[in-house]
């Protein structure tokens, strides 16, 4: 999970960037405006921040410049707007911005940008060389005990628990009573087929959507009208 920081004068844009992206997992804190974002990033440390560029005080590459010479600039911006020219996004880019999307943004390159910049943040430079002693492990090999007995430790099941999860997933192959009204039928089936995907998708509306080809609304409106329970496929 990654602490993300949305910065947009637009309501609706920053509701809708917010339930996507807390819907991939992610804390999100939400700014309408550079004193906002500036209070926001004083106040706490982000893997990542998307920033429009048009805002009502101050615009969004003059809040980049600022953090940059303020050694404030230490996590990916995503510079957002739906009119700025190529010098603007050029500018941003010298500044220090790691990429620029274009509004409307859509889902798919949302997800992709902000993929893209938590791993330019999670990468670290390459690990000196291990030294091998005889009789004695390496330190690669301590690094990775390390590493697994970290993952263990924040919730990583093991492999039999994972195994019981898998086999506690809704068979792909199910059978279906046809010997009943056509629209119990169909409903039956569709409960069944979102219920296996929302399983096999960690519980991400995102990606169900993105899977099933349904816009987000009329996919929480299917889903209620189903009865299906979202609690249960909702990610740890």
């Amino acid at each position: 999970m990654a602490n993300i920081l949305v910065v947009d004068d637009e309501l609706g844009i920053r509701d809708l960037l917010s339930e996507i992206l807390n819907d991939e997992g992610h804390s999100v804190e939400l700014a309408a405006n550079a004193t906002q974002a500036r209070a926001a990033r004083n106040g706490g440390i982000f893997d990542l921040v998307l920033l429009d560029i048009w805002m009502p005080d101050t615009d969004g590459v003059s809040l980049l410049k600022e953090w940059a010479a303020s050694g404030q600039l230490t996590m990916p911006v995503i510079m957002m707007s739906g009119h700025a020219t190529i010098d603007t996004a050029v500018e941003a880019t010298r500044i220090g911005a790691l990429s620029f999307l274009e509004k409307p943004v859509t889902m798919q390159k949302l997800l992709k940008a902000v993929e893209h910049g938590l791993a330019k943040n999670a990468s670290t430079p390459a690990a000196k060389p291990a030294v091998t002693s005889i009789g004695m492990p390496s330190a690669g090999a301590a690094h990775v005990n390390d590493t697994v007995g970290s993952i263990n430790d924040v919730g990583i099941r093991p492999l039999a628990s994972l195994r019981s999860q898998a086999d506690s997933m809704p068979d792909a192959h199910q059978d279906f009573d046809l010997d009943r009204p056509l629209r119990e039928a169909r409903d039956g089936f569709e409960k069944a087929y979102f219920e296996f995907h929302l399983a096999r998708e960690g519980g991400s509306m995102t990606r169900v959507a993105e899977k099933t080809g349904l816009e987000r609304t009329h996919l929480y409106r299917k889903l209620r009208q189903l009865g299906v329970d979202l609690g249960r496929s909702r990610r740890g």
